[in-house]
């Protein structure tokens, strides 16, 4: 690696996303960066000039627990404007930051804790006795407790607050550079175990962050109803390149329909990103139409298909509005390609598979099994975006890294005009009788029935075809549409070696924090003795 030039190494030139906050704090200075809803009702406003004041006290604060650069500090706490606050004071010390979902139990803290080896965890108070389960007989960590300090010898847990309060303003002296990790994001584990993959500083600043202007179109203005989860990439990824370009975050105290409803109201939301699922539930409520959705500009989608239905009840609610789909990776910091349509007529192929073109920094192979060039394969990336390596694992890394691209595993089409379509993932193709099926086409049929609102198909192990295509859906609300009644669908829409032997229906599929679906649990949960 070239060494930085002494410019480089200091905040006189180098680039990092700490001194990008310095910057706006002193530009933007009254702009509200993050405004926090409470479950109380209450409304809490953070400006630029604040949220970097604050980071710069936890970072000074971390300096005195012993945190220095290289380290890394977890913070497991659902969304709120202290785990921006973590965050940035971080990385203004050259630690990296590394997301903990609120939703494990002991044994998951543990491992990943066990892992990661975070010198400081930053921790909701609620979710103190699963951390201290988790760190029981580990090395020892600097505990942080949003909320009251508790416990006593080597379990104190030092109060956020009262070492924030304790601590300067002004920026901390120490040495950072682009190439210091920012994050270790563990993948979200929807295949296999979870992986820690390493972002450093320069991912953003030189491509990623760039590329939400030209390609997801974010300017300063935008006001984002932010319901991803700090812990994932969609989540923290996708705050750093806002908070980066200076728009404004706001942190609902719930994803339930009606609350963020009535929020994208009063705020004047202009973007909202998420799963299909988010969308799905704004649009089947009550008061969901143009008195509360008018605002919205953008409604962008990631991580599986939205049904045609909700796509049109958004069109008549908000006119305006346009569609962005996106796909994106931990292992390319977060973003890959991006397209956008009002309706579906507007898709190219009129196929919803559809995930937009290659941003402009990112190049992409179509390649088969072999490695060759092809117009259907596996997807292989390259670009400035790409991650550092899989934490503590370089076997992995070499695996996805493997000839000078990153391996996606991912099955995609390609047109003559650069359009890819998302078929599925690769371990997601159903071997049935010797032959291939896209789960993901399957799902799109039977989501074009007009009674199911979400779909997932998996292949289920069976002694005679190998697997076996199984479905399972949620039906729209007071339908009594049976299984056989959606298999006679599909038989009318694709080869016989396609339709599902079953579908059952569901009250709910599973999903992760994102509302990515979690087919391993249906393959778990309905694997034995499938037939």
């Amino acid at each position: 690696m070239t060494e930085l030039t002494d410019i480089q190494r200091s905040p006189l030139g180098r680039a990092t996303l700490g001194d990008q906050l310095r910057r706006h704090g002193r530009t933007l200075r009254d702009k509200p960066a993050v405004v926090a809803h409470d479950a109380d009702g209450g409304r809490a406003v953070t400006t630029y000039a604040e949220l970097d004041a604050r980071a710069n006290r936890f970072a000074h604060a971390l300096l005195g627990l012993g945190v220095t650069r290289g380290d890394r500090v977890a913070v497991m706490a659902r969304n709120r404007v202290e785990t921006l606050v973590a965050y940035y004071g971080a990385l203004k010390v050259g630690a990296a930051y590394s997301g903990v979902s609120p939703l494990f139990g002991a044994r998951e803290v543990g491992q990943q804790l066990a892992h990661l080896e975070p010198a400081a965890v930053v921790v909701a108070d609620e979710f103190v006795p699963v951390v201290d389960a988790a760190l029981e007989g580990g090395p020892a960590t600097q505990r942080v407790v949003l909320g009251e300090e508790s416990g006593s010898g080597k379990t104190t847990w030092r109060s956020f607050d009262a070492l924030c309060a304790e601590s300067p303003d002004t920026e901390p002296d120490g040495e950072v550079d682009e190439h210091d990790l920012a994050q270790v994001v563990y993948t979200s584990g929807t295949e296999a175990a979870p992986k820690g993959v390493m972002i450093p500083h320069r991912n953003y600043l030189v491509s990623t962050t760039p590329a939400y202007t030209w390609g997801l179109r974010c300017l300063p203005d935008d006001v984002w109803l932010y319901v991803m989860p700090f812990h994932t990439i969609a989540g923290i990824g996708s705050a750093t390149s806002l908070l980066t370009l200076g728009a404004t975050l706001v942190l609902p105290a719930t994803v339930e329909a009606g609350s963020a409803l009535r929020l994208i109201r009063d705020e004047g939301i202009s973007v909202i990103a998420q799963t299909p699922t988010f969308f799905i539930s704004l649009a089947n409520h009550a008061d969901f139409g143009p008195e509360t959705v008018g605002t919205v500009e953008r409604c962008l989608t990631y991580g599986g298909q939205v049904s045609p239905h909700a796509i049109n009840a958004w069109a008549e609610a908000a006119p305006s509005a346009i569609w962005g789909t996106y796909w994106g990776q931990s292992e390319l910091t977060q973003l890959g390609s991006v397209g956008w349509f009002k309706r579906l007529e507007d898709i190219p192929d009129q196929d919803p598979t559809w995930i937009g073109k290659p941003v402009g920094h990112l190049e992409v192979r179509v390649v088969d099994p072999l490695g060759n060039d092809a117009d259907t394969g596996e997807m292989w990336c390259r670009s400035p975006s790409v991650m550092a390596g899989y934490f503590r694992d370089p076997e992995r890394t070499a695996q996805v890294l493997a000839d000078g691209w990153v391996h996606t595993g991912d099955i995609v089409r390609r047109d003559a005009e650069g359009n890819l379509f998302f078929l599925d993932r690769s371990k997601d193709m159903i071997k049935s009788g010797g032959l291939n099926v896209s789960s993901q086409e399957v799902e799109r049929v039977l989501q074009a029935h007009p009674d199911v609102e979400r779909a997932a198909v998996v292949g289920l192990p069976d002694d005679y075809w190998s697997e076996v295509v199984t479905a399972f859906v949620v039906l729209r609300a007071g339908s009594t549409t049976a299984g056989e009644d959606l298999r006679q669908h599909c038989r009318g829409e694709m080869a016989s070696y396609k339709v599902p032997k079953a579908v059952h229906v569901m009250s709910e599929l599973p999903t992760d924090p994102q509302g990515k679906l979690l087919k391993r649990e249906l393959r778990r949960t309905h694997g034995e003795g499938a037939q």
